[in-house]
C-alpha cells in the first residue's frame, strides 16, 4: 500500500539544462549523463531523440561534467559530447529502475511490494522562460525489488545483475562489481507503467516560506494531501524520495494510464 516518488532525469547539475515542457503538453525526458564510459548502454546524448522537434539530447547543452558532485574528470565538450552514454534510469521501455542514493531512496524502495508504484518526477521548463518546476512524468507498477551491495556474495550479486540486463546499474557493473560501493535497489516493473506522452503533473510550488529569506521549491500542499505523503519532507530542492500511503490502485486511478493521460486525468494538475 505504498507509492514512492523518485526524482530523476537530467537537470542543471549534470546536463546544464532542464527538459522543455511545450505548450501542447508534450515534454522531454532526458536521462542523466552516465558517470563513466564503461557501460553497456548504447544510448548517448547524440542518439537520444527529442520528442518536441528533430533534435537530440546533445542539442540541449554544450558541456557536461559526468561527476558534478565529486569531480574526477574534466568537462565533456565538442564531438565527445554526442558520444557520451546516458544513465538510462528509469528505463521506461523495459520498466526497470535502479537506485543507490542513500537519502531515503534505497530504504523506501526495498520496502515496496508487488502492486505498489514508483512514480518519477523531473525538472521541466517552458521554452518561453516561465519558472521551472518539478513534474511527475511517469511511473511503474512494482513487480519485484532486489537489493545488492558490496557485501552481497559475489555469485549472488553477479546473478542478480545478470538477471536485469536492461537496468542502468547492471549495464555499468563490471564482472559483477558495482560501480560505486553502495547498496543498489533494482525495481522490476510491470504494466501499467511508462512515460507519459503529455501533461506531466506539477508537484512543486516556488515561494518564500515563513522564517526564510529566499524562495525555494516546495511540494505542493494539494499533492501532499491528495496523495497522502508521509515521508520526504516539503523542500524539493534536492529531489527527495517521497513515500505516499496510497495504494497502487488508488494512485493509478488518480493519475491514469501512461499513453492515455489527459490534462484533467488527475485530482491535482497545474
Amino acid at each position: 500500500m505504498t507509492v514512492v516518488l523518485a526524482g530523476v532525469g537530467a537537470d542543471s547539475t549534470n546536463l546544464g539544462a532542464l527538459g522543455p515542457l511545450y505548450d501542447d503538453g508534450r515534454f522531454e525526458y532526458v536521462p542523466i549523463p552516465e558517470k563513466t564510459r564503461a557501460t553497456d548502454e548504447a544510448e548517448t546524448l547524440g542518439s537520444w531523440p527529442l520528442r518536441g522537434d528533430d533534435g537530440v539530447a546533445a542539442d540541449l547543452t554544450t558541456r557536461i561534467e559526468p561527476q558534478p558532485v565529486r569531480g574526477g574528470r574534466e568537462a565533456v565538450t565538442g564531438d565527445e559530447l554526442e558520444s557520451w552514454p546516458l544513465h538510462r534510469d528509469p528505463n521506461f521501455e523495459a520498466l526497470t529502475y535502479g537506485e543507490h542514493r542513500t537519502s531515503g531512496y534505497v530504504s523506501r524502495l526495498r520496502a515496496l511490494e508487488p502492486g505498489d508504484v514508483v512514480g518519477f518526477y523531473a525538472g521541466l521548463r517552458r521554452p518561453g522562460g516561465d519558472r521551472a518546476h518539478r513534474y511527475l512524468i511517469g511511473y511503474v507498477t512494482v513487480d519485484s525489488v532486489a537489493v545488492v551491495s558490496p557485501e552481497t556474495p559475489p555469485e549472488t550479486r553477479r546473478a542478480v545483475l545478470e538477471a536485469h540486463p536492461e537496468n542502468a546499474h547492471a549495464k555499468r557493473a563490471r564482472d559483477g562489481e558495482l560501480y560505486l560501493e553502495k547498496p543498489v535497489a533494482i525495481v522490476d516493473g510491470r504494466e501499467p507503467g511508462g512515460l507519459f506522452d503529455r501533461h506531466p503533473i506539477r508537484l512543486s510550488d516556488y515561494y518564500v516560506r515563513e522564517g526564510n529569506v529566499r524562495a525555494q521549491y516546495y511540494l505542493r500542499e494539494e499533492i501532499e494531501t491528495a496523495w497522502n505523503v508521509r515521508a520526504g519532507g516539503a523542500n524539493m530542492m534536492y529531489k527527495p524520495a517521497y513515500r505516499c500511503e496510497l495504494s497502487g490502485e488508488a494512485f493509478r486511478e488518480l493519475i491514469g494510464v501512461p499513453g492515455e493521460r489527459t490534462a484533467d486525468a488527475a485530482v491535482v494538475d497545474g
